[in-house]
């Protein structure tokens, strides 16, 4: 390539380069940026938090084992599967900002994509296998019901490393809830 070729080719790109330039427009204003810190700040957790198991806790309740299968074995009211115990729901009602009441799928724990249990469908290998639970553990005396309510209610009390969900803490369950998944849990399965 020659010298004036070289020439008309850096002035044709430059030319180019100052007409973008003049064309580009800045549209960071043209739409709202979010405070990031405000966003993640409503996504932190809060601190780990010692639960102490209700009295009305009924570990050998039949339906409350049966509840807790349930939640333990589903994801959410979407693709729940089979039919609701007694006593479960599988959508909520929630008000829109608007007022409006909208119907939003109950999410249930999905333990047994972590967990191993008795009966388990696709069972999980990252979390503790829970099968015998009841005789190696609470049987055994190393581990009771306190032990279990807490764990499944907020584990990071003795594991701030966990990746296990913190259940109570965050309202994913309730206190009813968290008793009828440590029946499950506590329960001799077949």
């Amino acid at each position: 390539m020659n010298r004036s070729m070289k020439q008309f080719t850096l002035v044709s790109l430059a030319i180019v380069s100052a007409t973008v330039t003049i064309f580009a427009t800045d549209l960071t204003k043209a739409y709202d940026m979010p405070d990031a810190s405000k966003l993640i700040e409503k996504d932190l957790l809060a601190e780990a938090t010692k639960f102490t198991m209700p009295k009305s806790c009924k570990l050998d309740d039949l339906e409350a084992i049966k509840r807790g299968s349930f939640f333990f074995h589903n994801l959410n009211g979407k693709k729940v599967k089979g039919d609701a115990p007694k006593g479960v729901v599988k959508f909520t009602e929630k008000k829109t900002k608007d007022g409006k009441v909208k119907k939003v799928a109950k999410q249930y724990g999905n333990c047994v994509a972590c967990h191993n249990i008795e009966g388990a469908k696709g069972a999980g290998n990252i979390g503790p296998d829970l099968t015998g639970y009841k005789a190696m553990f609470v049987d055994t005396k190393v581990r009771d019901a306190q032990f279990v309510y807490q764990k499944i209610a907020d584990p990071r009390v003795d594991n701030k490393e966990t990746h296990m969900t913190v259940n109570l803490t965050t309202k994913l369950f309730n206190e009813s809830e968290i008793c009828d998944l440590t029946a499950y849990v506590m329960s001799v399965k077949k």
